[in-house]
């Protein structure tokens, strides 16, 4: 691991903020005299837009944040089985019929690496609660053969007892850390004897709606070179980066998505943004800790999801915020150690309160 500098070492720190204020000063200094998109009034108005598309929705059917980590494929499901989305939060499910039966969506990309649905960080717990489930459905979008965000063209259907006691049996052998299977098309055939069920329509209710969706993250897709916006975090980068005046990273992932946007001068950022005060590194391995000192600055930002704005902005040092990362890893990890248990995942967090101890700077 990269040390340079020491944690606690005063000179390192004094070094260190005369260059984090450096960075501010050129910060502010960019972000009053140039504009990375040159299209940016077009741009906040298809921010505009989309807000009130989200406003609509959440005035008609209280479901809001639909603009992120791939919520449109939610919709899109919805649409064309009839279901009415549910107003989402953590251990909810995802939609509801007629009935009031309850569903849970599960989905992947044709253009996806991985042609299979993925249940991340499964309990027994969690296994045991999709009993509840009238069914998963297991639901495949072509965006290979169809315009963004591609066509819902078939799923499987697993009534939920049924999905419960497949991932009770197995999942036993299973000994990753983060606790994660993968399920295809074939097991789902092979094992549970379901067949695949094409669909009829993608036309329902939220029709209007996806469609205005479309346009505008089209447009906006465009006029940023950013693909993708609405199906990974770009469009919560997207919103931050215009108020710091940097241009977001269009590759998402692999060497060319390492960094997540760059400055003017074309030096690299990592973004951290949360509905709160309370930013979440995931898969912190060695290489990845590694990988943050070849960033100018963490940026840690706290944005407001349902009326698409930014609320606050921090900048810290990598020599800062990696040697703060490892002591919380390396603590959690002590925690398992003591009580018999191994870590499941390597993911820590920084909180409000931790602003100080890496000596962020507010830049917004």
């Amino acid at each position: 691991m990269k040390k340079d500098l020491t944690y606690n070492s005063e000179a390192s720190i004094d070094s260190l903020n005369k260059k984090n204020n450096n960075f501010i000063n050129e910060s502010l200094s960019n972000y009053n005299s140039f504009n990375y998109y040159k299209y940016d009034s077009e741009i906040n108005n298809c921010i505009s837009t989309l807000k009130k598309i989200q406003d609509d929705i959440f005035k008609e059917y209280q479901v809001n944040d639909i603009l992120s980590n791939s919520k449109i494929y939610e919709v899109i499901t919805a649409n064309s089985l009839g279901h009415i989305l549910i107003p989402g939060h953590s251990g909810s499910r995802d939609a509801r019929n007629s009935h009031g039966g309850e569903y849970e969506y599960k989905h992947f990309k044709e253009s996806s690496s991985n042609h299979s649905w993925t249940f991340n960080d499964f309990s027994n717990t969690s296994i045991e609660k999709l009993k509840k489930a009238e069914s998963i459905i297991f639901a495949h979008i072509d965006d290979i053969n169809y315009p963004y965000p591609g066509r819902f063209d078939w799923y499987y259907s697993v009534p939920g007892d049924i999905m419960t006691n497949y991932l009770t049996n197995y999942t036993k052998s299973i000994q990753n850390s983060r606790k994660m299977i993968n399920v295809s098309p074939s097991q789902i055939e092979s094992r549970l004897n379901i067949k695949k069920i094409y669909t009829i329509s993608n036309h329902g209710i939220y029709d209007k709606f996806l469609d205005s969706i479309c346009n505008a993250s089209s447009k906006l897709e465009n006029l940023t070179g950013i693909k993708n916006l609405l199906t990974s975090n770009k469009f919560w980068e997207l919103i931050v980066a215009l108020k710091l005046n940097h241009q977001v990273n269009p590759e998402q992932g692999g060497r060319e998505g390492a960094h997540d946007a760059y400055d003017i001068y074309g030096e690299p950022y990592e973004y951290k943004v949360s509905k709160s005060y309370s930013w979440s590194f995931q898969d912190i391995s060695e290489n990845v800790l590694n990988k943050y000192y070849n960033d100018k600055a963490i940026i840690l930002a706290v944005v407001d999801k349902q009326q698409l704005k930014v609320e606050s902005i921090y900048s810290a040092s990598p020599e800062y915020v990696v040697p703060l990362l490892e002591k919380k890893l390396n603590d959690k990890k002590d925690r398992c150690k003591s009580k018999g248990t191994t870590i499941r995942r390597l993911q820590v967090s920084l909180s409000k309160s931790d602003l100080k101890r890496i000596n962020a700077k507010k830049l917004y």
